[in-house]
């Protein structure tokens, strides 16, 4: 998969993920679906740290990526790698751009099904109804400090791609913390987020491929 499709999938997260031992299903879905649109309704921007860890079937080692991520209502996101290689993607409403150390592309969302797809999720988790995605089969447990949400996909497109996608949701603030997405390939991607500031003051000017 590449580094905008993986990128995309973690809108508004943050928050570095401890142990995950000890889940239990949830009894009542409902104030879990309340109070997670309330917190994403009261978020209006994040910056934070992130670490990218990529499991490739073929190689032993994992693929270890650092950057910088910043999001701002409505749907815009900068996510900078900065080690071991620069890329940078931003997303503006419809605008997606990518760009490397070489050069810079434009990406249409409209004529790309499973990006479609991937900002539904994304748009999802903004307005944290997430749970409601009909696109996704969700089971969800909970520990002392964590809910997790295992969504398997149903819809035709993103079964072509993904196997599960793994969300783990800080009780504290109901914010996303840690993303697992497994392929059908047998690879996988985790994206835990650090450090994170809620309601900062961000730049437009930041949301530019600059």
């Amino acid at each position: 998969m590449c580094k905008w499709i993986v990128a995309l999938m973690c809108c508004i997260v943050s928050l570095q993920v401890q142990a995950q031992t000890g889940f239990k299903p949830v009894a009542d879905m409902a104030p879990l679906k309340q109070q997670f649109a309330k917190a994403a309704q009261a978020t209006q921007s994040i910056q934070c740290d992130f670490v990218q860890e990529k499991n490739l079937s073929m190689l032993s080692d994992k693929i270890v990526s650092k950057g910088k991520f910043w999001f701002k209502k409505d749907n815009k996101v900068r996510m900078e790698y900065l080690q071991p290689s620069y890329y940078l993607l931003v997303i503006n409403g419809k605008d997606i751009r990518i760009k490397d150390a070489q050069k810079e592309n434009k990406v249409s969302g409209k004529s790309n099904k499973l990006f479609e797809q991937i900002n539904k999720i994304t748009v999802d988790c903004v307005r944290g109804t997430v749970l409601d995605n009909a696109d996704f089969t969700t089971k969800a447990t909970e520990n002392a400090q964590y809910y997790r949400l295992e969504m398997a996909p149903v819809n035709k497109v993103m079964k072509e791609y993904f196997k599960s996608i793994v969300l783990l949701v800080d009780k504290q603030d109901y914010s996303v913390s840690k993303i697992t997405m497994a392929e059908l390939s047998g690879d996988d991607t985790t994206i835990s987020f650090l450090h994170k500031q809620l309601n900062s003051n961000i730049p437009d000017a930041v949301f530019s491929a600059k």
